[in-house]
């Protein structure tokens, strides 16, 4: 069973940054390349919200607009974390955040982007959640 870690959240004041960082261990039956990442983020009486997705080979990202240009994702295939540099944190971007994985790159990135007409099938791989607190 796949499971994910985060860490690297904290509290900065605005205009700071912030890396995260999810380490995935019990990968057995994929290799970790084979995996959708993403992150999503939870703020206090919010739904859970989309920020950012990468396929398997990197070479695809996926950004919702108030997070572009600002939040860069990353991964390395051979240490297994994925990565979330925030850059010019606003205090509007206060959340848990949260990675999860998947290995479709379209069912994960439909939960990010919102982009399907009806719910896409639940994704089943997440992690605890690292707070990010961002200080006006």
């Amino acid at each position: 069973q796949v499971h994910l870690a985060e860490t690297g959240g904290g509290e900065v004041q605005a205009g700071g940054s912030l890396t995260l960082s999810c380490t995935a261990s019990g990968i057995t039956r994929h290799n970790f390349d084979e995996y959708v990442v993403g992150w999503f983020c939870q703020a206090p009486g919010k739904e859970r919200e989309g920020v950012s997705c990468m396929s398997g080979s990197g070479a695809t990202t996926y950004y919702v607009d108030s997070v572009k240009g600002r939040f860069t994702i990353s991964k390395d295939n051979v240490k297994k974390p994925l990565y979330l540099q925030m850059n010019d944190l606003k205090p509007e971007d206060t959340a848990m955040y949260y990675c999860a994985a998947d290995l479709n790159l379209s069912i994960l990135a439909d939960h990010i982007m919102g982009w399907g007409s009806t719910p896409p099938p639940p994704i089943n791989i997440w992690g605890q959640g690292t707070q990010v607190t961002v200080s006006s």
